[in-house]
């Protein structure tokens, strides 16, 4: 029994089965090819925060499998303040075959993964989304034709997407850079991390400096949920960190550009970039639904 917590929950090896379990499944899904693995399965989604990409991708992911799901808001479960953490656990443990979180605080993900009987999927926390981080990967992949030895920058705030990318580049060979300002980027014992599985993990204050060899741009948004209080500085500090045609002019070309949504247009990302011929976003979001289900055959079966 196995909980996927952050993208080191799986080896090398691991991780690129899970790639190639998601690609044949895309192309299964594109043949209408019907699959029962998971038939009679239940998985529950306890969220803390609202959802599009993760709510709608694993629950098409889990009835295109034969199995059905039930969302449960964390206010409704009265998640960790009408009873703890644990017993909410124990009681799922007899209920259903897996959970998949949305949540605030990943200690919460941890604290169930210790009395859990079934696995604990990690749908985002603060510190980790290892789903995304799998997506973006299959989607390099995919356009690229494979991930080691490209050159992925993340431009912008190094949060829980670009902490799990980079972990995801470490083990798989790809050269992973952040361009952020100072105090928003990878504190040392994370580039450590990084660093003894592999990866290379570089740092670059200027955004410019940072995209000149880059394969992928990476944006994503400056305020995440949970930090609207810090919005108005963020969106000064953030400023010259925009994924604009100004810093796409200083990427080669052949560069393509990834968000994973939502997108807040006019701040860490422009229309014109948007929904130019460099973007990947809806291809990225796509490859959610393939993901989520290579992760629950794989937890599953």
């Amino acid at each position: 029994m196995r909980h996927l917590t952050d993208v080191t929950d799986l080896t090398r090896q691991e991780l690129e089965l899970l790639l190639d379990t998601a690609a044949r499944l895309k192309t299964e899904r594109k043949q209408r090819i019907p699959s029962q693995t998971l038939a009679h399965r239940v998985v529950a989604l306890i969220f803390e925060k609202p959802s599009l990409r993760t709510r709608v991708s694993f629950e098409s992911a889990i009835m295109q499998l034969g199995g059905s799901s039930m969302f449960l808001p964390a206010q409704e479960v009265g998640f960790g303040w009408r009873e703890s953490l644990a017993d909410v656990t124990r009681t799922l443990n007899h209920y259903v075959d897996a959970v998949v979180l949305r949540v605030f605080k990943h200690e919460t993900v941890l604290h169930m993964t210790q009395v859990a009987a079934i696995p604990i999927i990690n749908g985002l926390s603060d510190v980790a989304h290892p789903c995304q981080a799998i997506a973006d990967l299959l989607t390099i992949r995919e356009h690229f034709g494979g991930i080691k030895g490209r050159t992925v920058v993340f431009v912008g705030d190094g949060n829980n997407v670009a902490r799990s990318l980079a972990l995801g580049c470490s083990l798989l060979g790809a050269r992973f850079r952040l361009a952020s300002p100072p105090g928003y980027g990878f504190e040392a014992t994370f580039v450590q991390r990084c660093q003894q599985l592999g990866g290379t993990i570089e740092v670059q204050v200027d955004p410019i400096r940072a995209v000149a060899d880059a394969d992928i741009i990476y944006a994503d948004v400056w305020t995440s949920m949970g930090q609207e209080s810090e919005r108005e500085q963020r969106l000064k500090t953030f400023a010259p960190y925009q994924v604009n045609a100004r810093l796409l002019a200083h990427a080669p070309s052949e560069a393509r550009v990834l968000h994973c949504l939502p997108a807040h247009r006019g701040e860490e990302i422009t229309d014109e970039v948007m929904d130019g011929p460099q973007a990947l976003a809806f291809e990225q979001a796509g490859n959610r639904l393939h993901v989520q289900k290579a992760i629950l055959q794989f937890l599953l079966n």
